[in-house]
């Protein structure tokens, strides 16, 4: 049984909030849909997004905010309510360079959420998660990890 969002409108407030930000409008990142948890993302290729014009080669700051961006999203589907949520550790493993003229796509699942931690991974791209562009895992502060360290009346 595939699990669902624990709370879908927290998610589908989060994943819209998330692809509003200014970065992401830049770089064209759509949010794509979610299956049980886990969350699609896409950036379309454009020529003022190439990093190398040599090879027309999306540059990898793209993909870079494609994971995270996707992964953040996939800690929301994990959110009974919402809160605020912040990238502690992101690390990509560049498996091949994307195709020149072709979408990236990102799924991304939160894989264990914690009081105050979330543990993530996705993976980037073109047809199927079977053949990655890249693989990466990431960890995200979550808003309960602001727990004051005093009871109030102490403070």
């Amino acid at each position: 049984m595939i699990p669902t969002p624990a709370n879908q409108q927290v998610l589908e407030a989060m994943s819209q909030l998330f692809v509003s930000f200014p970065h992401c409008v830049t770089l064209g990142i759509e949010y794509v849909g979610t299956e049980g948890r886990k969350v699609t993302l896409k950036a379309n290729w454009r020529e003022d997004l190439v990093g190398n014009p040599v090879t027309g080669i999306l540059h990898g700051g793209v993909i870079t905010s494609l994971v995270d961006t996707c992964s953040a999203v996939a800690v929301t589907a994990h959110l009974p309510e919402m809160e605020t949520i912040a990238t502690l550790d992101l690390r990509i493993d560049y498996l091949k360079a994307a195709t020149p003229g072709k979408p990236i796509f990102c799924r991304a699942e939160c894989y264990r959420l914690a009081s105050q931690i979330a543990f993530t991974r996705a993976v980037c791209y073109h047809e199927s998660p079977s053949d990655p562009i890249a693989h990466g895992v990431a960890t995200f502060m979550r808003e309960s990890s602001r727990t004051p360290m005093l009871p109030e009346a102490a403070a």
